[in-house]
């Protein structure tokens, strides 16, 4: 699975919306951080110039004088402890909670820790704290009264004031749950495109091991059969010796190639560039299969019945090709010296018929060699994923037969 994607330019993000290996705290949570205990820092100034000028005009009623010395102290208190509102928001405001009873000079502080909570923890929880402040602003109002202001005046003040700074942070919450989302939704999409690649790999590397098999198979059982005809006849005139020679070694060639071709494209994770494929076989490379059987000295008969061979679709032919190769193959293997019929039928909407016939052998079927046992499986998945239907087995006259019939639509 893909990582997430660390951004361009990661500082001007909040630390929040940076992947997790990025520093918790960029260098715009600083930058604000920075400026917010600033502000802060001068409203807690402010208010205190306020209270202790004790102007008629513009002060508030800033209770007995030891009150001016506490709630200067509580204001500094609630402005440095602004440095821990990322990690402990909610500690925080928890702590600071009291301050909203009397405190002139947190005000500020106290609106940073609200929002604070409101963006990034339950909103449950910031909706709790937004009615705490509201609650507490009527002990707050009665003991700072504004002579200026009515009380349910500087109620609706107070009232204007959080839902400014609740909508405020709820615009900011949204915005942030957003681009989370968004991310999540584009990192869950290239994971599910690397999902799909993989399959799509492994697909088509089962795909290749199943032509593997046939080729291989097919190229080592006429190794075999010349083989052991050099073995059963060492007085076979040189010529013959020769020709099997050959053959043998040009199939060991061909089977050495292609099983290098299979093994370099299994072994290969990622292709950075598209190698071309062989060519498939078709319908057409039928007869160069059967002559390459009759070398090897394989008894084959074929019956062509295929009203228009030159329209048969390349999937089709492909498949049909497959299974003329294994029915060879397995005639080779377990019926040696048998007389193997090959009957190729149909057309266009009728489909194409393929049959491959040989006598069951004398004293039962003759295992000389070797199979893995999956070479029909195969070619039952190759004619099913082709929609086509196949049947294997003894007949009633005593011969093996394999039997195919694959889809061949009327071409528009």
């Amino acid at each position: 699975m893909s990582s997430a994607v660390v951004p361009d330019h990661p500082w001007l993000l909040p630390g929040s919306l940076v992947p997790a290996r990025a520093p918790r705290r960029t260098p715009r949570d600083w930058f604000v951080d920075s400026l917010l205990f600033l502000v802060a820092l001068l409203w807690v100034l402010v208010a205190h110039e306020d209270a202790v000028s004790r102007d008629p005009e513009f002060a508030l009623n800033v209770g007995p004088d030891w009150l001016i010395g506490v709630d200067l102290l509580a204001g500094l208190l609630a402005t440095v402890a602004l440095w821990l509102r990322r990690r402990w928001p909610v500690g925080l405001a928890v702590a600071t909670a009291p301050l909203t009873f009397f405190s002139v000079t947190a005000g500020a502080a106290l609106l940073i820790v609200l929002f604070t909570v409101l963006v990034h923890r339950p909103l449950p929880l910031g909706l709790t704290l937004v009615g705490w402040n509201v609650v507490t602003s009527l002990p707050y109002i009665a003991l700072r009264p504004d002579p200026a202001m009515p009380l349910w005046a500087a109620m609706a003040w107070t009232v204007l004031f959080l839902g400014i700074v609740l909508a405020w942070a709820l615009f900011v919450r949204a915005r942030r749950q957003l681009v989370l989302s968004l991310r999540d939704r584009a990192e869950r999409a290239e994971a599910e495109q690397q999902l799909r690649l993989e399959q799509a790999r492994h697909l088509e590397r089962g795909r290749i091991a199943r032509e593997m098999h046939d080729v291989l198979a097919h190229r080592i059982s006429l190794l075999s059969l010349h083989a052991g005809a050099l073995e059963f006849r060492p007085d076979a005139p040189p010529e013959e010796v020769a020709r099997a020679a050959g053959v043998i070694r040009a199939s060991a060639h061909a089977a050495l190639q292609d099983l290098r071709e299979v093994i370099g494209v299994l072994r290969a994770e990622v292709s950075t560039e598209a190698t071309p494929e062989r060519p498939q076989p078709t319908l057409g490379d039928v007869p160069a299969l059967v002559a390459e059987s009759r070398d090897a000295g394989v008894r084959v008969s074929v019956v062509d019945e295929v009203t228009e061979p030159a329209e048969v679709p390349a999937a089709i032919g492909r498949s049909a090709y497959r299974i003329v190769q294994e029915g060879l193959t397995n005639a080779r293997k377990h019926a040696p010296g048998a007389v193997v019929t090959v009957r190729l039928a149909g057309g266009p909407g009728d489909g194409l018929a393929v049959e491959i016939r040989n006598p069951w052998p004398v004293g039962g079927p003759v295992t000389a060699i070797p199979g893995t046992g999956t070479g029909l499986v195969g070619v039952a998945e190759r004619v099913t994923l082709a929609g086509g239907r196949l049947d294997h087995g003894r007949d009633a006259d005593g011969d093996f037969r394999l039997t195919a019939w694959l889809p061949w639509a009327v071409a528009s």
